[in-house]
């Protein structure tokens, strides 16, 4: 896991750190450099690449960070090619830099009766980390309530960032526990309590799912028997977890259940969550009850990027959109969800629920409610609502190891995902790496999908497409799961889980899955899709947009959607085939 701050660009008045010279006045651009609270101005040429750019941040004053990302008014400056004009940036404008820091950071602890430990932290780590930390070194510091740990003569709180006590990769941290703790046995939790779905109880009475009324008391065992459930908050608990259920036909299936049960087991033995630090938005890795493994990955809306409660200090969206087009602050917790529901595995729809690992290996995601003090409350700390995923265990993503290691058939397995729900931010830092089976083959783990099924195709990006496997045809078994998609039966198994489809987005399914079912009949690529689906030039629309203003401007004002996607089919064929005419 790696780390991040956020620097904000903003305009004071002082001279520029770069000179002027051999620009264009009528093309440079002063913004403001902010970094751990300096501000230091930099001038630029509108015709400079995001690039270009970033890697002047990189060099200045020795400050390096390879991974950044840049966010100006609103919208993510994703494409590296491209230049700053493009993206509308011009003199004055506020950017926001997204940066990642190095991994660890040492901390040396030293207690009142003179015991010394260091440790090597990551950085999205907190204090109450540090704690437990603490308490697995040394016996006589088990009770984590009664340490007081101080740096540089202040009181920490907890839920504190390492990276926001430390603001240099090379610094030591120095704390000190005020006081000794005394050895404390833990009670050993024996029941929960639980509320269960009506259908599957033993006295089959007529309950409301998730009812208040519907509550009783199972041991371990019991819980983990095929029943629904959802954990209530017990009153003297400092956290909450329930998976949120809209409808009472849904079974959960095991490993959704066991997930929930783990990171419930997890916060009840006092692990914290642990904000990442690498992203947009707010996400927390929920660990299990010995505070050493990540069971899980946590997302509330409230903390998605430009969303009110935001941690990076992302500006609040002003017309709700996302920072990826055609996207809304709010709904990526229902597209990550969605991203695991359509991820059919081989041979077959998942209706309602299943077991079985989907064809691309989305990783188990469900809507929760989740409370608990270490998340971002500006005000009163608050119930929050988001997504849950499974925490894989993986070796680091696809952006720290070259693309020639990557098999063939697990990349096409993401490209026909991303094809189908138009991803809009699919890049190498959100593929992970992963072994499986005995032989431990390498396998490829496709996170993070709160910006697919986007409303339009303009933010469409797929890294995988300058991948040598993308120019490899697909497999027969490949074909034959795409010609078993149906994207009337994804709408309806999303509707069927709670999220009824804006109009725009059913559109951009349906079209997107004509594509690909479209192109792997007539034996295109990957890359020959892809390209059709993505700018090449970010003011330049791709084929597929060109495709949807045609048959927007050939139907009818009143004409009905089914017509509309016959007129998108037919104008796909005859593209298709003068695409099919200049590969041949």
């Amino acid at each position: 896991m790696s780390s991040a701050v956020i620097a904000a660009l903003t305009p004071v008045h002082s001279e520029p750190a770069f000179p002027q010279s051999c620009m264009s006045s009528d093309e440079s651009i002063l913004i403001y450099l902010s970094v751990s609270g300096s501000t230091t101005p930099l001038s630029v040429l509108g015709s400079d690449s995001i690039e270009s750019v970033k890697l002047r941040i990189q060099t200045y004053k020795g400050f390096v960070a390879k991974k950044q990302k840049l966010v100006c008014g609103g919208r993510e400056l994703a494409r590296s090619n491209s230049i700053l004009r493009e993206y509308g940036v011009t003199d004055g404008n506020i950017l926001h830099l997204v940066l990642r820091l190095s991994d660890l950071q040492e901390i040396n602890v030293r207690t009142t009766c003179g015991k010394e430990f260091t440790f090597h932290v990551e950085r999205g780590q907190d204090v109450g980390y540090v704690k437990q930390k603490i308490a697995k070194k040394s016996k006589e510091f088990v009770d984590l309530e009664e340490q007081e740990v101080v740096y540089d003569g202040k009181l920490l709180e907890d839920q504190r960032l390492i990276d926001d006590i430390c603001k240099h990769n090379d610094a030591v941290l120095h704390l000190l526990v005020r006081k000794s703790a005394k050895v404390r046995a833990r009670p050993v939790v024996k029941n929960f309590e639980l509320s269960v779905v009506a259908s599957q109880l033993d006295d089959g009475k007529n309950y409301e799912v998730g009812g208040d009324n519907v509550t009783r008391q199972y041991d371990e065992h019991d819980f983990k028997r095929d029943y629904e459930v959802v954990l209530r908050k017990p009153p003297d608990r400092g956290f909450l977890l329930e998976p949120v259920i809209v409808n009472r036909k849904i079974e959960l299936p095991s490993q959704i259940r066991d997930m929930v049960h783990d990171t419930s087991v997890g916060l009840d033995s006092g692990s914290y969550p642990i904000r990442s630090m690498e992203g947009t938005g707010g996400a927390y890795f929920m660990l299990d009850s010995s505070g050493q493994k990540y069971v899980s990955v946590f997302k509330p809306i409230d903390e998605e990027p430009m969303a009110q409660n935001n941690p990076r200090g992302l500006p609040l969206s002003l017309d709700g959109e996302g920072l990826k087009k055609g996207t809304r602050v709010g709904e990526g917790a229902f597209r990550e969800v969605a991203a695991y529901l359509l991820d059919h595995p081989m041979g077959g729809y998942r209706m309602p629920f299943g077991n079985a690992k989907g064809f691309a290996g989305v990783p188990p995601t469900f809507i929760v409610k989740c409370f608990h003090k270490v998340f971002n409350h500006p005000g009163d700390a608050t119930v929050k609502i988001g997504s849950l995923q499974k925490f894989m265990e993986n070796s680091g993503s696809c952006e720290d190891m070259g693309p020639a290691a990557f098999p063939t058939e697990e990349v096409h397995k993401i490209s026909v995902l991303d094809i189908r729900l138009a991803n809009a931010d699919r890049h190498a830092g959100n593929i992970l790496l992963g072994k499986e089976g005995e032989d431990g083959q390498t396998v490829l783990i496709p996170i993070d999908h709160g910006y697919c099924l986007p409303e339009t195709f303009e933010d469409i990006t797929f890294d995988w497409l300058y991948w040598p496997q993308a120019r490899k045809p697909y497999a027969d078994e490949v074909i034959d799961y795409i010609k078993s998609l149906d994207a009337e039966e994804d709408i309806a198994i999303l509707k069927f889980h709670g999220w009824d489809m804006p109009r725009k987005c059913a559109r951009t399914l349906r079209i997107s899955t004509m594509l690909l079912k479209k192109g792997a009949e007539r034996q295109f690529t990957p890359f020959a899709i892809g390209n059709i689906m993505c700018r090449k030039t970010l003011n330049k629309e791709s084929i597929i947009e060109e495709m949807v203003q045609e048959a927007e401007d050939s139907v009818l004002p009143d004409s009905s959607e089914d017509s509309f996607l016959e007129t998108v089919s037919q104008i796909m064929d005859r593209r298709l085939e003068e695409i099919a005419r200049s590969l041949s």
